[in-house]
């Protein structure tokens, strides 16, 4: 697979891994992390968007990706913190990052009026010799005027390295194609800036809250835009290990530059 970034494909997987605190019972983190190392081993990535990681959930994914670094995670973080990050293969080295607050005020802690969670996202810029790609991972909040205004702050963010190389917006948004928010990435009024899903409809519900099933919403998506062509996109329905790696579906998409 990592031979990928010399023959022009490029593998994304994006999963909300289900904050490692939860008490979830059977699903708790300690049973289910056991589900990870066959989940990796059977879609080697160049990278990963994980949301919701607690800090020792990145510590074990670190363990598990010796390949890979990451960025996102905030140090020191308050107890209980979850995060946003991103995992690249360390033949592609970020170039730049940034990490903001989905608010008004996006460089400290904070919240658009209406949010439940302060929400955030991360950004890196990567560059694999002569390539550039731009990498976005978000979880965005519940109400839907919130979710709009975090759209416009994400599209504006990436906005500001369109320049630079194609883009892979990649997280849990907490709504559906469709929705306001999903216009807001899809259907801009600059046709150049338009981010297209990687996955055609009919979707496949990526939340099943460990019962199995794709009758879920389709929550979780894959938005790209620039020289990316998608060769493969799917959702994985399958347990590993016997367990589900988490309460939402993996997403892995192979893209052709």
């Amino acid at each position: 697979m990592y031979n990928s970034a010399h023959n022009g494909i490029l593998s994304v997987m994006s999963l909300n891994l289900r904050f490692g605190l939860a008490e979830d019972g059977p699903n708790n983190w300690v049973h289910r992390r056991h589900a990870y190392a066959p989940l990796l081993a059977a879609f080697p990535s160049d990278f990963f968007a994980f949301q919701e990681a607690n800090d020792f959930q990145i510590d074990f994914l670190a363990d598990l990706l010796p390949d890979h670094g990451y960025i996102g995670r905030r140090m020191p973080a308050p107890q209980r913190w979850q995060n946003n990050v991103i995992f690249h293969h360390k033949r592609w080295q970020c170039v730049h990052h940034e990490h903001f607050f989905l608010s008004s005020t996006p460089h400290k802690p904070s919240r658009f009026r209406g949010s439940r969670w302060p929400r955030q996202c991360t950004l890196g810029v990567f560059r694999n010799r002569c390539r550039c790609l731009v990498v976005v991972n978000t979880h965005l909040d519940f109400a839907e005027s919130v979710q709009v205004r975090s759209a416009h702050l994400i599209r504006k963010k990436m906005g500001r390295h369109d320049r630079k190389g194609p883009s892979v917006l990649m997280g849990d948004f907490n709504t559906i194609p469709g929705s306001a928010c999903y216009e807001v990435f899809t259907s801009p009024p600059d046709r150049q800036r338009c981010l297209r899903n990687a996955f055609p409809p009919p979707y496949t519900g990526t939340h099943h809250g460990f019962d199995g099933g794709e009758e879920g919403d389709p929550i979780d998506w894959v938005l790209y835009r620039g020289a990316l062509t998608v060769r493969r996109a799917c959702v994985i329905t399958e347990r590993f290990g016997g367990i589900f790696p988490s309460d939402h579906y993996p997403l892995v998409v192979r893209f052709e530059s």
